[in-house]
């Protein structure tokens, strides 16, 4: 149920119309009893009524001026202080406040360096946002892409993957670091060897396919969407083929940048011309793409 004062289009004028007769010499409480409104409430509108001729009185946000709860500004200051030291990030700031005896929880110490905007945010940074997911009906309405992390820190190879969802085809491209640039680097490069154009590309939420690489793929007439956070089946067709090519292609050779990069194309001439998918009855991804007249 919505109060009167805000969605009532006609109540500063008929505010303005009561500070009228009170004006013309009537009462207030006379005013009150002809329009149905409460004395205090008369009261509060003659005092409230502008002296520059308007002929109405605003409605008031209903926005309290602060709240009960709310940290003191020694506390705040306080906060800051600790933030300008080492400039430490909430968690920590949070700990060494309760270690000193202050009395405060972890969502105000972020609330507080939001608010004096001492947070550490990246322009490029992507929201969690979610246009509708294309009907993939024809090959490249709906290209899924990733990477593959195999290793420790100090010495890991990455992969990156594409798979159409349609036909199944699919490339892969080993590198030994990924970033935005090395993400729209692969793509140009898989744009050049599929047989069909590229509509829309589906990803997860890790920094090689941040805001840049969204900015990026829509400036050449594609668009980019990300999953749903923590939901893995939303790329099911491409996490398949992650497992895939590392059964049957990356566990049967060396582990390293040269081997992968002699191997995995031949593994993916093998995949999308002769091997048998049985999401696909049991044809191939270039017998589906043939089919639809690439």
């Amino acid at each position: 149920m919505y109060m009167a004062y805000s969605n009532n289009p006609n109540l500063p004028r008929v505010r303005m119309e009561a500070v009228k007769l009170v004006r013309s010499g009537w009462s207030t409480v006379k005013v009150s009893r002809y329009m149905g409104y409460s004395q205090s409430a008369i009261v509060k509108w003659v005092a409230r009524a502008p002296a520059d001729g308007r002929l109405v009185i605003p409605t008031r946000s209903s926005r309290p001026w602060s709240h009960p709860n709310s940290l003191s500004p020694e506390l705040v200051e306080t906060i800051l202080n600790y933030r300008r030291e080492r400039d430490q990030c909430a968690e920590i700031l949070h700990h060494r406040l309760t270690t000193d005896g202050y009395q405060i929880s972890l969502s105000s110490v972020k609330r507080t360096l939001k608010r004096n905007q001492l947070t550490r945010f990246s322009r490029w940074k992507k929201w969690h946002q979610y246009p509708p997911r294309p009907l993939a009906e024809k090959p490249g309405i709906l290209v899924e892409i990733d990477t593959i992390h195999d290793g420790g820190h100090e010495n890991r190879l990455y992969i990156y993957t594409l798979l159409d969802v349609y036909s199944r085809w699919a490339f892969a491209l080993p590198s030994l670091r990924i970033n935005t640039h090395r993400s729209l680097q692969f793509v140009e490069m898989a744009k050049s060897l599929a047989p069909f154009p590229f509509r829309t590309f589906q990803s997860d939420h890790g920094p090689e396919f941040s805001k840049w690489f969204t900015k990026r793929i829509s400036e050449r007439d594609m668009t980019h969407r990300h999953s749903r956070v923590r939901q893995p089946n939303d790329n099911a067709h491409l996490e398949r083929f992650n497992r895939t090519i590392q059964d049957e292609c990356l566990a049967r050779i060396p582990r390293s940048l040269v081997s992968w990069q002699k191997e995995i194309p031949e593994y993916l001439r093998y995949y999308n011309t002769k091997r048998p998918h049985m999401g696909l009855q049991m044809k191939t991804p270039i017998d589906i793409i043939k089919g639809k007249g690439y």
